[in-house]
């Protein structure tokens, strides 16, 4: 198997340190490629004291065992590093970062692609219509028909709608783009476990109650369900949001959720495993997973970032690859 290319993210976040800590932890149980900058991850190896051995490679088949092998970009010198502030240059550089390893995950010079956290704010500096990783990998592809899938131990969740308004997410809660979800959750969940029962949440409280509280869950989402289901896909619902969520927890009626809204699926997931959430790009014809955080600039540069999330990030990065 090629190596996984590891993107590492926000040079000003808590990527960096993140892959240094792992690394030297003995964590990365799979081949890697390092894209980002030597100066970046040489600065952090020295104010953290982790002597992380490093060694700058051209090519990302360029793997040799024993040391964390970086593509070094040379985006970023020693003075555009600044941990825990944020920087126009470093989120621009993370942005390149995640293009040159998406086009290399597209070529077969590597078997997929785990990414570490990206800022916002600052990639949208040079960036105006940046709007996540997903979206930029998925323009990369060619593809617009994408979503994420945030998995754990004792939950999988996807998305009908993610980075936008909570106006512009009913605005798109429709059949044609359920459907796509439906079908898109039940190719990966199927991939991970054999036999998944996949719930379906309504958009409005309870719902709906059968169009008392808003149109959508009769009109838009239970007609996409029926056809799932004609097409023999694992598929339940819609189901009242706040109920469905115990059903698959407490219950174990579900192995997965498919939600309307971003923070519909968020906010329980995270509840339920903050640490080792992992982000699971769907729609995209490479492997892409990632951690389920953000750059956490509060913390930057202090050495105390947990690896959990990275380390499950890669872990199912492989076990997905094997089933390409």
């Amino acid at each position: 198997m090629n190596s996984f290319a590891i993107t590492v993210g926000d040079s000003s976040g808590v990527g960096p340190e993140i892959l240094l800590k792992a690394f030297r932890e003995g964590g990365l149980k799979h081949p890697v490629i390092v894209y980002g900058d030597l100066s970046a991850l040489e600065y952090y190896n020295r104010l953290l004291g982790f002597g992380t051995p490093l060694r700058a490679v051209s090519d990302p088949g360029d793997y040799v065992p024993g040391t964390l092998n970086v593509l070094d970009h040379h985006l970023l010198t020693r003075d555009d590093i600044t941990p825990g502030i944020l920087n126009a240059k470093s989120g621009a550089a993370a942005r390149e970062y995640v293009v040159r390893a998406a086009k290399a995950a597209l070529a077969g010079q590597v078997a997929g692609m785990v990414t570490l956290p990206m800022n916002k704010e600052a990639t949208q500096k040079s960036d105006p219509g940046f709007v996540g990783h997903t979206e930029l990998i998925g323009a990369v592809c060619g593809v617009s028909d994408v979503t994420i899938m945030l998995a754990s131990d004792q939950l999988i969740v996807t998305h009908v709608t993610t980075h936008c308004s909570l106006a512009e997410a009913i605005a798109r809660t429709k059949q044609l783009r359920i459907r796509t979800i439906l079908e898109l959750t039940t190719g990966a969940v199927r991939k991970l476990i054999p036999n998944p029962r996949i719930g379906v949440a309504g958009l409005n409280p309870h719902a709906g109650e059968n169009g008392l509280f808003g149109r959508e869950d009769i009109q838009e989402i239970a007609p996409a369900v029926e056809w799932a289901q004609a097409q023999g896909m694992p598929v339940a619902g819609p189901f009242p949001p706040d109920t469905l969520f115990y059903l698959a927890v407490r219950k174990k009626r579900f192995d997965a959720i498919v939600c309307m809204y971003h923070d519909q699926g968020h906010v329980p997931l995270k509840l339920l495993d903050f640490e080792g959430g992992v982000n699971i790009a769907l729609g995209i014809p490479i492997v892409r997973t990632s951690v389920d955080h953000g750059t956490a600039f509060d913390i930057a540069g202090k050495g105390i970032a947990e690896t959990e999330s990275f380390l499950r990030a890669l872990d199912y990065a492989a076990r997905l690859a094997t089933q390409r």
